[in-house]
């Protein structure tokens, strides 16, 4: 019998690919290194032109309100993704939202909105919250670790049936809705049921909420037995109900012409690193294993290298060659990855560098690893 990671792996579907936007100041990396990106529209309008041209599907627009971890400037994310959207034609954007800011059926209308100016790419990562002092200075209740969890899987649900009901009724912990229609529905998008729910976090009720609910689930980086561990818990709560969440993971990408080159950047950006900033998010995040039952949670086992990438991009590993990368990309995928979310110092030209120099190995990589499983790559 397959395992749940095993169940899970699909080679006959190229990978997808991802990028974190820059909508908040000071780069993806708490570091005095020089990065060359920028939090402006103008940017990152140009930045999602060179994405849909280099080969990525999607990009995730971070949501942060307060100054925070070296940003102290940010844009909120459901606008900016709807301008990223406009100025597209085939990227899918994906807004990060909280339950407890947001009620699911204002949301609900909003992204149906988006969907039909954007002909059905918007997408949403509902993002449990980690920033307690974000909650409690707006003067919003702040939950217990696995509470806000709880909420989570009721926001979904109902954002879910809102999308896909008429006459949608709910009656729960936090939400009640009674007899309520949304039109227009969605726009209809063969193999979308709805526009896409992502969802992450590494504790076991985050694990399971993801089974339960998510279309996506988002992994902070991890090295590959790491990753195999979180779907595994993601599985575990899907696999009974029948369903079949597919599973991105986040990466910090240095991609030089040696590995030399590129691990001596790394090196540089932790020497550099803002080390009151990152101390500060350390304190701020590392509630949430000691909060669990079990003592999981995001970034409870972060290093402080790990969390000079606040989304321990660096665990992933992809440092080194194109080739390199390449290979330990496929790797993933061999593991259960279906997209990569990457990151970079020097968004416009990296990722770029990405499209042109490491995709089409991933891809001539993809096509021998469904050779070997005697399946088939299907590229669209």
């Amino acid at each position: 019998m397959n395992s749940p990671t095993q169940h899970q792996v699909d080679l006959s579907t190229p990978l997808k690919f991802a990028y974190w936007v820059p909508n908040v100041s000071g780069g993806l990396v708490v570091s005095t290194i020089e990065q060359r990106t920028d939090w402006s529209f103008d940017y990152n309008r140009e930045l999602a032109r060179i994405a849909e041209r280099s080969g990525f599907e999607y990009a995730l627009t971070q949501t942060r309100y307060a100054a925070s971890y070296g940003a102290d400037k940010q844009h909120e994310a459901t606008s900016f993704s709807l301008a990223l959207l406009a100025a597209t034609e085939k990227l899918k954007v994906i807004a990060a939202v909280h339950p407890g800011m947001w009620h699911p059926g204002v949301l609900a209308k909003f992204v149906i909105t988006a969907d039909h100016l954007s002909n059905g790419r918007a997408a949403v990562n509902i993002v449990s919250g980690w920033l307690k002092a974000e909650f409690v200075n707006f003067g919003l209740p702040w939950l217990v670790h696995d509470e806000r969890y709880v909420r989570t899987e009721e926001f979904i649900r109902v954002l879910r049936g809102l999308w896909t009901e008429k006459g949608f009724s709910h009656t729960g912990k936090y939400y009640n809705i009674a007899d309520f229609t949304l039109q227009p529905a969605p726009v209809a998008v063969a193999g979308r049921p709805h526009p896409e729910i992502f969802f992450g976090g590494n504790s076991t009720a985050a694990q399971a909420t993801a089974g339960r609910v998510a279309d996506w689930y988002f992994s902070n980086g991890k090295d590959l037995d790491g990753f195999s561990e979180n779907i595994s818990g993601v599985l575990a709560a899907a696999v009974p109900l029948g369903r079949r969440p597919r599973f991105g993971l986040n990466g910090f990408v240095i991609a030089r012409d040696t590995e030399k080159e590129a691990r001596e950047t790394l090196r540089e950006i932790v020497a550099k690193a803002h080390k009151p900033a990152v101390e500060g998010f350390r304190d701020a995040v590392q509630e949430a294993g000691p909060a669990t039952k079990d003592g999981k949670g995001m970034w409870t086992d972060s290093s402080f290298e790990d969390l000079i990438q606040y989304n321990d991009g660096f665990k992933t590993q992809l440092i080194g060659t194109p080739e390199q990368i390449a290979t330990r990309i496929v790797e993933y995928k061999k593991r259960g990855v279906n997209l990569l979310l990457t990151c970079y110092l020097h968004f416009q030209e990296e990722l770029a560098t990405f499209g042109r120099d490491i995709l089409p190995i991933v891809r001539e990589l993809e096509a021998d690893a469904a050779r070997q499983a005697d399946v088939e790559l299907v590229v669209a």
